[in-house]
């Protein structure tokens, strides 16, 4: 009997020296450290090592094949190896102000930086997050001094699918209390994101509370569907267990989500203090997101005044099973007919994106139909730099 309370003890003993590690630990290193001039150090210890790289989104960009066609990624440059095993690297520059992602590679293993917490997960790739203020609006994207609005996780039952799905659901500040009605934002993500993509990578709330708290916005509820339909919740969420995400979802783009989205929309008019007409919705996504968005809007003329399409992947259906997607030139004559037109049909693209052929010819054809639409065109591809920066300048044009 001793033995064994001998052996607990141990065992206790042991648990707790690792938590108060855990807890009080510091990390042997300091990185990323944004040195005096804007330049920027990362460090990593790794003392067997042979090769160490860093690959970040600040880094001069390299081209990428991919099935989903050519795209940029972030740049490689490789770290030089100091005292007790640290390798180091400091960029030759300043590092502009923006919200950038990195990991190290060492000896040909991606690792996140083991110096820094902040991690960040796009479909199934983990980074670190390096942040640097400095700009109007980069700092868009920082928790700022600001009243705050709530962010809930709300779920709804699809009548469709049979299945019960989650939204996040971003109520601005005094919602609880003010016994107002609000316009609705839907927003949308790409693919292999899910209804956590826009809160956790895209900074939408802490963008709204920013632009809401100057009177740069009018105050709004922001709904963040989840666009895989066959889906209940994020990764790791829902009844399918701890599932590893990928892009390869079924009914993504094949007319389901279309369909349903009504019942998203009633749920919310339902369950939230909305102003219930066309005039006070406005629906946008990056990518798929932009995909839906633009469907989304062309089939319910009546539903959407305000559409954003933000590298929008047009024509890019993997199916057609309710007949969303035909008639498309029909339905956008509907849609921009003098009884229907949207206030607003924004559409922005980087100028290096994959997709950006394929904007252009929207352009191209809203152009020849004089219809109108506010064009928003940045430097760099299909990246999350850009979807931030296209959400802090569309929201502020809603419903005015």
């Amino acid at each position: 009997m001793k033995k064994y309370i001998l052996a607990a003890a141990a065992i206790l003993i042991g648990s707790t020296t690792y938590a108060q590690q855990a807890l009080w630990g510091q990390a042997a290193v300091k990185s990323p450290e944004i040195n005096a001039n804007k330049t920027v150090t990362f460090r990593i210890q790794a003392p067997k090592a042979i090769k160490v790289t860093l690959s970040g989104d600040f880094l001069p960009t390299q081209k990428i094949e991919t099935p989903y066609g050519q795209f940029e990624a972030p740049g490689v440059v490789e770290l030089k190896e100091g005292k007790d095993g640290i390798w180091e690297y400091t960029t030759p520059e300043a590092v502009a102000p923006e919200f950038y992602s990195y990991t190290f590679e060492v000896d040909g293993q991606k690792v996140v930086d083991p110096s820094n917490v902040f991690i960040n997960r796009d479909v199934a790739t983990l980074t670190s997050i390096l942040y640097v203020d400095g700009d109007p609006i980069v700092d868009l994207y920082k928790v700022d001094d600001v009243p705050h609005g709530t962010v809930s996780k709300i779920w709804y039952h699809s009548d469709s699918e049979k299945i019960d799905r989650r939204l996040t659901v971003y109520t601005p500040a005094g919602y609880e209390t003010s016994g107002k009605k609000y316009p609705v934002l839907y927003l949308l993500h790409g693919i292999g994101g899910d209804e956590e993509a826009w809160y956790t990578q895209g900074r939408a709330t802490q963008i709204l509370d920013n632009l809401i708290a100057t009177g740069q916005a009018k105050p709004m509820i922001v709904v963040m569907t989840n666009g895989n339909i066959a889906q209940h919740a994020a990764p790791g969420e829902g009844p399918e267990g701890m599932v590893s995400p990928n892009l390869a979802l079924p009914k993504t783009m094949d007319g389901t989500f279309e369909k349903a989205f009504p019942e998203i929309v009633k749920f919310v008019d339902k369950t939230f203090r909305t102003k219930a007409d066309k005039k006070n919705r406005a629906i946008a996504g990056l990518s798929m997101g932009g995909f839906h968005s633009c469907h989304i809007s062309k089939q319910y003329p009546d539903m959407f005044n305000y559409v954003g399409l933000f590298s929008a992947a047009i024509a890019k259906e993997q199916g057609d099973a309710y007949g969303i997607y035909s008639d498309f030139d029909k339905k956008l004559a509907t849609q921009f007919s003098a009884a229907k037109r949207p206030a607003l049909y924004y559409i922005a693209i980087g100028r290096t994106d994959f997709l950006y052929k394929d904007n252009m010819d929207l352009r191209a054809k809203m152009d020849a139909n004089n219809y109108p639409y506010v064009y928003k065109e940045t430097d760099g591809g299909h990246i999350w730099r850009n979807w931030r920066i296209y959400l802090a300048d569309f929201a502020p044009r809603l419903f005015k």
